[in-house]
């Protein structure tokens, strides 16, 4: 499937734009209704299976515009309602309208510090766009207003070559404040903490701060540059950083408190604990958990073989086992790295995968081959233990479950053989449990979600939780929404406490 050229969409944008601007009298929502959804250029998927560049490549201005030119203004903003972080969704819709971009930017980030992230990797038709007033008025989710197009557009329009100033702080206060794990959730607590004065000190885990947006989503999705510029917005606040820091191990998570001296403590460790089939050949020399895969295909950056040593298969067969955003990425990714055939294999249909309608299509036309209503029953291995095969079972769909989605019952004796040298397991994760099992006070639920209150309090006072550790899997706008709610009650909880003494020689964290 070819798409128009980049430079061909732009032409027509800005033919259609320059007749509109030409007009005396505003659009009226009839005429607004009327305005084409804009296509997004991408590269052609012939192309781009051969290199890790960014897919979608974004909208050229007029495009913006003209999407922006599509929002009716409606007084309730039911877009605002559908967004976790609560941007003003008209306003800065009808800023990028009138072609005032700096504005635009200005509006976003009074609420969001990641719309370079969110405008790219949020599942904005679940979120904002669900509640579309014009996509309601079309009867079709998918011709609501681009809202996230439009915001990464803004984002990456002051990102290249407008150089805009780290936000505001305060004064400081004298209090400070731990963040574990610097994803979505964390970065959105560091910066909402920091802006009041506090000082904060980020941990990571890894080597490289970002979390899952660095280790798990590719690159061709999201430029890992974009997320290193937000890091380096948070070093221009103030805030430290310190990689290669396991809480639970390095530090135990009541030591930050009791020992380090910090004030508060935020937990956004994520849900970074693979899960597997639990099925015969599991263990077999080519299987392999989704996080393990991007991790070394991403973080570690294994698909470049000239300037990389990190080690990674080299398939022929690859099968992937899920129907979500990181089936997807590693189906994506396993072509990619030069994969001659990738099977994506899910239990149910496609109506009922909980990947993003855009990434399935765009799986679909760089190849990827779906085997939907059929699922592994166990991995068969060669005399060397490495996989040769998939044992499958075929599928119908039964009555609803507890997610609503009809449940996938076995055919009997549909089984068959598919061959297969690598197998990528991407059915979710399990919350991270290093510290529930160094912290035993604080409290969980029976999948080690770390339980909290509306205000993101913890069974423990002054510790706080957000994100995956809290909701199990979550996209990285939710995750921000509950960071920014755990911000706002620490902000609170040190306006209303007295600074205390500092700590007796803290010892250095090493």
């Amino acid at each position: 499937m070819s798409h128009p050229s980049p430079a061909d969409l732009a032409a027509a944008a800005e033919r259609e734009l320059a007749g509109l601007l030409a007009r005396s009298a505003p659009l009226s929502r009839k005429e607004r209704l009327a305005l084409p959804p804009q296509e997004m250029p991408a590269q052609d998927p012939a192309v781009r299976i051969r290199n890790m560049d960014e897919v979608a490549l974004g909208y050229a201005p007029a495009q913006a515009r003209l999407e922006a030119m599509r929002c009716l203004q409606c007084p309730k903003a039911p877009c605002v309602q559908g967004c976790p972080v609560r941007i003003d969704i008209p306003a800065f819709l009808a800023a990028a309208a009138a072609g005032d971009f700096a504005r635009a930017s200005a509006i976003i980030k009074r609420s969001s510090l990641l719309p370079a992230v969110c405008g790219r990797v949020c599942p904005q038709e679940n979120q904002c766009q669900l509640p579309c007033t014009v996509g309601k008025a079309l009867q079709d989710v998918n011709r609501a207003v681009s809202i996230g197009r439009v915001e990464r557009f803004v984002a990456d329009w002051e990102r290249e070559g407008r150089q805009a100033a780290p936000p505001t702080v305060k004064p400081d206060t004298g209090r400070r404040v731990a963040v574990i794990g610097s994803g979505p959730a964390g970065i959105t607590v560091a910066a909402d903490v920091r802006r009041e004065g506090h000082a904060v000190t980020l941990f990571e885990a890894f080597h490289k701060p970002g979390g899952v947006m660095m280790y798990g989503i590719p690159e061709f999705r999201l430029p890992k540059r974009i997320v290193e510029r937000e890091i380096e917005t948070l070093r221009a606040m103030g805030v430290e950083i310190r990689p290669n820091f396991l809480v639970g191990r390095t530090r135990k998570l009541k030591d930050l408190l009791d020992r380090d001296g910090f004030d508060a403590v935020f937990i956004g460790s994520g849900a970074g604990l693979p899960k597997f089939m639990n099925i015969e050949g599991e263990n077999l020399v080519g299987v392999f958990s989704a996080n393990e895969f991007l991790t070394r295909a991403n973080l570690m950056r294994a698909y470049d073989r000239e300037r990389a040593d990190t080690p990674i298969i080299d398939s022929r067969r690859t099968a992937v086992l899920g129907g979500g955003n990181v089936a997807m990425d590693a189906a994506r990714t396993a072509l990619r790295l030069g994969a001659a055939e990738v099977r994506l294999i899910y239990r149910r249909t496609e109506a009922e995968m909980p990947a993003r309608v855009e990434e399935v299509r765009h799986a679909k036309e760089e190849g990827v081959i779906f085997h939907l209503l059929q699922n592994p029953v166990r991995i068969l291995g060669d005399d060397s233990g490495r996989v040769r095969a998939l044992e499958c079972l075929r599928y119908e769909l039964g009555e609803p479950d507890d997610s609503g989605r009809r449940r996938p019952v076995p055919i009997a004796g549909s089984e068959f053989v598919l061959e297969a040298d690598t197998v990528i397991v991407a059915i979710g994760n399990d919350s991270n449990p290093l510290i529930k099992q160094t912290t035993p006070e604080i409290a969980t639920d029976r999948w080690g979600h770390i339980l909290v209150d509306e205000r993101g309090q913890t069974s423990l006072p002054r510790v706080f939780a957000g994100g995956d550790i809290v909701l199990g899997s979550a996209t990285v706008i939710l995750a921000m929404g509950q960071g920014r709610i755990a911000a706002a009650a620490i902000n609170e909880l040190l306006r209303q406490s007295p600074a205390g003494p500092p700590p007796c020689t803290p010892p250095p964290i090493a």
